[in-house]
């Protein structure tokens, strides 16, 4: 047996077998070709049924712009390789790139190469192929090269969708089990079975990452900083125990510490029992006072969720999770749906959609987010929104569309400054009348601010001013305070999300928003954190959102405070 200790990033015991993931070794074993000839002749069905679909797309621009015998392209497979551009407009010039690379570009040559060296499914070639050009080139802001990239993400796109194979699952076998991985990020975590993880470990990240909080969400346990050894084959397999609660992992353990686990784990499910009593409980202290606990969700499989362990409505819906894992800008019709179904789940009960934070370590290739020295301090947030006018105004507008069917809140990321409050208060005004132009039905809706900066609780009452209520982001509002990155390793054990100077700034945000008749509610994970319930409901929090599956602990410690005997 071999015990290893790390950090605890969410309580709870697992018992099972170890299934190590490798990223990209662990996917081209998953899309391993057993006929190269064949993926390669699936490959060029693919390509020449891409080809004739652009050929008909240019033909149809062509004959908008000009009638001339240059507008034909040629479509047989030797003279692929020499296709001839004309003076046209951008769009058939950008048609005509792609065939360009799908005739006898780098991007062809590419694939081929890599199905024959490497073995692989053509699918898994071609979205490997566009996922490396994009990282290699998406930092360069040569306008050829952002061109480039743009035509080698379309054309991946039309060849995946003949080649029909689900690009967004990690398969991890039939039987459930324990994850154990260098790093994950939160792309890779949204395309697992959550069905299959029974728990996740990890060499590098922190308890407060955003891979780590999505594991909160799956209500899984999960240990981060674990030394695992380099001869990562020693694990796969193996069986495993994570205590969740201490950080410990114990391979291939002994019968006496087995049994242990064995009794640990089934007085772990009688307590989660025992605190499932509360699920219909209201949210009121001993003395009488009504403290509302909320959830924090990132999808709709969350839902089902808060509603299980009896949220008194959504505190925190994180909408970036709507832009990740993904090749493409959700549509406005998609979001409507989203929202209008999260509105109609919860009914009566209000649900607040922050606007996408996106940025930092929340980003898609197709994004195009340039490359930063510090990206944790860099364009994220509010402050990509507004240089994205066009992705922002087309997310109020499908919470405006939702509102009309339940009760919607919207909230928004990162704000520092009345200026940015100016110009998201403008987009919104432009919303609103362009729906009532529209004849398109919404609610006024109730809004609020993310207060994660010190910048933004030194202003805390002129900001509370412009809005209905506050939110306090005590993750980000702790790294920015303290000025560490809380996902280095290297700080693990200094950083301090009960510093005084943290708990000084909860209280100005109280104090600010109460001051201009604002509610303020405690959604970073520190509000899950019961060793702090009752300072927060002394300090005045009027509600705590948290993950889902710490909403009954939360509602059990609440319930032991006598606010009226501090």
């Amino acid at each position: 047996m071999e015990i290893y200790k790390g950090t605890s990033a969410f309580a709870g015991i697992a018992i099972g077998k170890i299934r190590f993931y490798r990223k990209g070794e662990y996917q081209i074993r998953q899309h391993q070709a057993d006929d190269v000839k064949k993926e390669l002749k699936n490959f060029d069905v693919a390509r020449r049924h891409v080809m004739q679909t652009l050929k008909e797309e240019y033909d149809r621009m062509s004959e908008k712009q000009m009638d001339t015998a240059d507008s034909e392209l040629d479509m047989e497979p030797k003279p692929l390789d020499r296709i001839v551009k004309v003076n046209g407009e951008n769009g058939t010039n950008q048609v005509l790139e792609q065939a360009e690379l799908l005739g006898s570009g780098s991007f062809l040559r590419a694939v081929q190469s890599m199905i024959t060296g490497e073995k692989v499914t053509a699918a898994y070639a071609v979205q490997t192929t566009r996922d490396e050009m994009q990282s290699t080139f998406s930092s360069l802001n040569d306008p050829t090269i952002k061109e480039r990239i743009h035509n080698v993400s379309r054309i991946s796109s039309l060849l995946l969708e003949i080649l029909g194979e689900d690009e967004n699952k990690i398969d991890l076998g039939e039987e459930p089990v324990i994850l154990a991985a260098d790093a994950l990020s939160l792309a890779e975590l949204m395309e697992m079975d959550k069905e299959k993880l029974l728990g996740i470990v990890t060499r590098k990240g922190s308890a407060t990452s955003h891979a780590a909080i999505f594991a909160k969400n799956m209500d899984i346990p999960c240990v981060t900083g674990i030394g695992i050894p380099q001869s990562e084959e020693e694990w796969e397999d193996s069986i495993a125990i994570i205590d969740g609660y201490t950080g410990t992992i114990y391979l291939e353990p002994d019968n006496e510490v087995r049994k242990e686990y064995e009794i640990r784990r089934k007085a772990d499910l009688v307590e989660r029992e025992s605190l499932l009593k509360l699920k219909d409980k209201g949210d009121i202290t001993k003395d009488g006072r009504e403290v509302g606990i909320y959830a924090n969700i990132g999808s709709l499989d969350d839902l089902n969720s808060a509603l299980y362990y009896g949220a008194k409505g959504i505190g925190l819906l994180r909408s970036e999770f709507q832009y990740l894992g993904r090749e493409n800008y959700p549509g406005e019709e998609e979001l409507f749906q989203a929202y209008k179904k999260t509105a109609e789940t919860m009914g009566d009960r209000l649900v607040v959609i922050r606007t996408a934070d996106l940025g930092a370590d929340k980003q898609a290739s197709y994004l195009e987010i340039p490359v930063e020295t510090n990206p944790l301090m860099g364009n994220r947030g509010i402050r990509l929104s507004l240089d994205r006018k066009n992705l922002f105004k087309t997310q109020i507008r499908a919470i405006y569309r939702a509102s009309w069917y339940g009760n919607l809140g919207m909230m928004y990321p990162m704000i520092c400054s009345e200026e940015e409050m100016d110009e998201v208060e403008a987009l919104v005004l432009e919303v609103k009348e362009e729906l009532k132009a529209a004849g398109v039905p919404f609610k006024e809706i109730r809004t609020g601010i993310m207060m994660e900066t010190p910048a933004a609780v030194m202003i805390g009452e002129e900001l509370a001013k412009r809005v209905n209520f506050l939110g306090i982001g005590t993750n980000d509002l702790t790294q920015y305070t303290l000025a560490m990155d809380r996902q280095n390793p290297l700080l693990q054990k200094k950083y301090d999300d009960h510093h005084p100077a943290i708990l000084k700034m909860i209280k100005m945000i109280v104090d600010a928003g109460h001051a201009q008749n604002c509610k303020v509610c405690l959604c970073g994970e520190l509000a899950a954190d019961t060793r702090l319930t009752e300072t927060f409901l002394q300090m005045g929090v009027d509600a705590l959102s948290v993950v889902p599956a710490c909403i009954l602990p939360v509602r059990k410690a609440l319930r032991a405070v006598c606010i009226a005997e501090m």
